[in-house]
């Protein structure tokens, strides 16, 4: 099976993952994940709140899902990236956290890619790195009323997601002042040999285009005009589709 079928196949059933919430993992804890009312086909973690999922990739054999929790109450609060691993996208192991909140703030949503041709030079002896692309929320910002205090940065793993470095140039994308500025999704696009980012601009979506993952410069945005305006457009979503009418000359 080719990289790129398993990555739609695990796109596909991520979607399962998210629309059904939580699932089992029976390799953390059989007594825990036995609980009369604990979902029992797709991922929930031993305790604690999660919600979003972040970070779906698929690399060396291992599925990683990331996902946002909160792993001291199972209410919201101070978001981390949580980490789950999966061979078959069926059974799951919850792993360490993957990323805490720092003085830059919490951890939100976001994406992560395999940087195979070490664009960010995070990569080192050979080990292309597993880059996260994140928001951080500022609580504090949030607080004093200020329209800055989300902006996206990096960190990155050499182990497989077993470890993290946060990039000490954080935050690469800096608030331009849009109080909703956030939940980065970042594809590679092979034909422009660059990243592409799209992301939630409150009642819209800009796309920002980088050769590294760490300077990043606006390409255009959508949805001033069309769509519904009553909200935030969060966490977005960008993959490439073939036109199939092209095989038959349409």
């Amino acid at each position: 099976m080719s990289q790129r079928l398993k990555a739609r196949i695990m796109k596909y059933f991520l979607i399962c993952i998210l629309v059904a919430g939580c699932s089992t993992s029976g390799k953390i804890n059989q007594e825990s994940y036995n609980e009369p009312h604990r979902p029992q086909i797709h991922f929930s973690p031993k305790e604690h709140w999660m919600n979003d999922p972040n970070g779906m990739v698929y690399y060396k054999g291992t599925y990683h899902l990331f996902f946002q929790y909160y792993p001291d109450s199972t209410v919201w609060g101070p978001m981390h990236w949580g980490h789950a691993t999966s061979k078959d996208l069926i059974h799951w192991e919850q792993q360490p956290i993957a990323l805490y909140p720092d003085s830059l703030g919490y951890i939100f949503s976001g994406s992560a890619v395999i940087d195979k041709d070490n664009t960010s030079g995070f990569g080192k002896n050979g080990i292309a790195p597993m880059v996260a692309i994140f928001t951080h929320h500022d609580p504090k910002g949030e607080k004093e009323g200020r329209n800055d205090f989300q902006n996206q940065s990096l960190a990155y793993s050499l182990d497989q997601g077993k470890t993290w470095v946060k990039y000490d140039g954080n935050p690469v994308l800096k608030n331009p002042g849009i109080k909703d500025f956030r939940d980065p999704k970042v594809h590679w696009f092979e034909e422009g040999k660059k990243w592409i980012m799209a992301l939630a601009a409150s009642d819209r979506i800009i796309f920002y285009s980088s050769k590294d993952l760490k300077t990043w410069n606006k390409e255009s945005e959508f949805g001033k005009e069309v769509g519904a305006h009553g909200g935030v457009w969060e966490c977005p979503d960008i993959f490439p589709l073939e036109y199939m009418g092209k095989r038959f000359g349409y």
